[in-house]
C-alpha cells in the first residue's frame, strides 16, 4: 500500500536531471530564486494570484533540509502524518478514518532500513516526509503472505487494506519485470499543507531515487490513492501499469470507496533506474 496526501500544489518538482547525490542535507533555501519560486519550474497556483503564493511563502521558514529518517524519528513522523496524511489522504478522509493504530504501525514498520527521508525546518520541525520500503520477489516454496485485510481490527482501515488486496490479487509486479529481485515501494508522501507549493513531494522523491541508486535497486513503485501524488510521480517521469477506478471496486455489488473528484482511481506508477 502506498497512499499520498499531496496537495496540487505540490506537482511542480526538482528535475530528475538535478540528482540530489552530491549534498546531505540539501537546503531549500539554494533551489529558491529572488522571488522564493524553484529555479527549475514555475509553481501551479492553487488560488489564483501569484502575489498569494509569494506571501504565504515569505511568512514560512524555508532554511530547510532532506536527510535521513531514523528509529528516533517515530514520534515526530506520527505527529505530522495524523495532523495531515491521516486526514488528507482521499480514502482516510472517505472513510473518516479517525485514530488508527494499525496504520500507525503500517507507516513506520520499514523506517530500520533508513530508506525513508524527511525535510525539516531551522526550528527542527519535520515538515515533510517519504516513507519507503524495500519489497523482495517470493522465491518458490515460501508460504504465501497473508492478506492484509485478514489481520485489521480497525474495521473502517479494515476496508482500505480489503482495497489493497484486491490490487495484489490483480496486478503482480514481479510478472511485470521478471528481471528484478525486489523493488523499492515509496508507501507514503505527506508535506505540511504549510509547505506546499515548494517543491518539496519531488526533492524527498529525488533523495529517494538516489538511494535506491546507490544500493543497487532497479525498480521504484508507487501506489496513489491520489491524483496529486500521482500528477507528481508523472511529472518525474514515472509510468502508469495499472489503474483501477473507484467506481469499478465492488464489494457485494455495491461501491466501496467514493472520493471527492479528482481522486477517481487508484494507480500504481513505476520507474526503472537501470534503463
Amino acid at each position: 500500500m502506498q497512499t499520498c496526501d499531496t496537495a496540487a500544489a505540490e506537482g511542480h518538482t526538482v528535475g530528475l536531471e538535478r540528482r540530489l547525490a552530491v549534498l546531505i542535507p540539501t537546503k531549500l533555501s539554494n533551489l529558491l530564486t529572488r522571488s522564493n519560486r524553484m529555479a527549475s519550474k514555475a509553481p501551479t497556483i492553487c488560488d489564483g494570484t501569484a502575489n498569494a503564493v509569494d506571501a504565504k511563502l515569505s511568512e514560512i521558514d524555508r532554511e530547510l533540509s532532506i536527510s535521513v529518517i531514523t528509529e528516533e524519528d517515530t514520534e515526530s513522523v506520527l505527529d505530522l502524518l495524523k495532523r495531515f496524511f491521516f486526514k488528507d489522504e482521499p480514502l482516510n478522509t472517505y472513510v473518516q478514518l479517525g485514530e488508527c493504530k494499525e496504520l500507525e504501525k503500517y507507516c513506520t514498520k520499514s523506517l530500520g532500513e533508513h530508506s525513508s527521508y524527511k525535510a525539516v525546518n531551522s526550528r527542527g520541525e519535520i515538515v515533510g516526509v517519504i516513507l519507503n520500503g524495500t519489497i523482495m520477489k517470493p522465491q518458490p516454496g515460501d508460504e504465501p503472505p497473508a492478506k492484509l485485510a485478514d489481520n485489521c481490527a480497525h474495521p473502517k482501515f479494515r476496508k482500505i487494506m480489503a482495497l489493497m488486496d484486491h490490487v495484489d490479487e490483480q496486478f503482480d509486479i514481479f510478472e511485470l519485470y521478471p528481471d528484478i529481485d525486489r523493488f523499492l515501494d515509496c508507501k507514503i508522501i505527506s508535506v505540511d499543507t504549510n509547505y506546499r507549493g515548494m517543491g518539496i513531494a519531488g526533492m524527498l522523491t529525488d533523495r529517494t531515487l538516489d538511494y535506491a541508486s546507490r544500493n543497487g535497486i532497479k525498480l521504484i513503485h508507487v501506489l496513489c490513492s491520489s491524483h496529486f501524488s500521482a500528477r507528481v510521480m508523472e511529472k518525474m517521469d514515472f509510468n502508469e501499469v495499472y489503474r483501477l477506478p473507484y467506481a469499478d471496486y465492488l464489494v457485494n455489488g455495491e461501491q466501496v470507496f467514493d472520493p471527492e473528484k479528482p481522486h477517481v482511481a487508484l494507480r500504481i506508477l513505476t520507474k526503472r533506474l537501470d534503463q
